[in-house]
């Protein structure tokens, strides 16, 4: 099946541009919004040569997983077009809950037969499932003309394979048993994405995105590792705040809001990080 918009994104306007392997998904995105493009264009590929995560690492997709960049130019605040990534978390999140049966009987990382998958969103652009990272979500953004930026909404998902030599666990819809392929992934995930970015509503309904994300969130309530430049502080996953900044108790009882850092849940919380 070729990939393909849903009906509702097509009659917003969205535009779809499809590549069976392509280097980047977000370059490819930034370059066209350099050259004018005028955004709501969606850039996808079953293949991508030179991805890449936060921070610069590498993010490998292989032949069959799904690689794919929403190209959105606004004119409004960068602070507020910074939290679509928990707009992209959730429609992935939906899209997901679409496409992969209920009840379907998936191993987890202790080995055992779980009945059903619950995809969770772990702070701040990651799906995981079974506990292990199934997606990763990259905001990149560029500078235009007339006081207007681009942001790059990238979204790479293991759809066939994962990687195996990561200091974390990582899984692919294949190996938790889904049949889903990259195709109908996106179909629904375009389709999830609109109702979302209607939510969000430029920033104007982030409390209620803030709260369906909570419901989803990984870790909430449990113990925390987070690593802000080199230093590594402990304590109790609280919440997100209105601006979608990640809420700790720390150890001595106080309350540190962070706005970038690496996060670790349990086990590894409580090792060196």
């Amino acid at each position: 099946m070729a990939f393909r918009l849903a009906p509702t994104s097509a009659s917003e306007g969205f535009r779809l541009e499809a590549y069976d392997s392509v280097g980047s998904t977000n370059t490819v995105a930034l370059d066209h919004a350099r050259a004018g493009d005028p955004g709501k264009l969606w850039v996808v590929s079953k293949k991508q040569e030179s991805g890449r995560g936060r921070r610069g690492r590498a993010w490998v997709s292989p032949e069959g997983n799904l690689a794919a960049t929403l190209l959105v130019i606004t004119g409004g605040e960068l602070r507020l077009a910074a939290t679509l990534g928990f707009v992209a978390g959730l429609s992935l999140a939906d899209a997901l809950d679409a496409v992969v049966p209920k009840g379907r009987i998936a191993i987890g990382l202790d080995g055992a037969s779980h009945r059903q998958n619950r995809f969770e969103l772990k702070w701040p652009n990651d799906v995981l499932a079974s506990g292990a990272k199934l997606a990763g979500i990259l905001l990149e953004s560029a500078i235009l003309d007339g006081g207007r930026f681009a942001v790059a909404v990238g979204i790479g998902v293991n759809v066939v394979a994962h990687p195996t030599d990561l200091p974390y666990p990582a899984t692919s819809l294949q190996a938790l048993g889904a049949t889903c392929d990259a195709e109908t992934l996106f179909l629904a995930l375009s389709d999830a994405w609109s109702e979302n970015a209607r939510l969000w509503d430029e920033g104007r309904g982030l409390a209620a995105v803030r709260r369906r994300w909570l419901a989803r969130a990984a870790g909430l309530g449990g113990e925390v590792a987070v690593r802000i430049d080199g230093n590594v502080v402990r304590g109790v996953f609280e919440t997100i705040d209105e601006d979608c900044r990640f809420v700790i108790r720390d150890d001595e009882g106080s309350v540190v809001t962070v706005a970038a850092g690496d996060v670790h849940f349990g086990a590894v919380a409580s090792a060196r990080v």
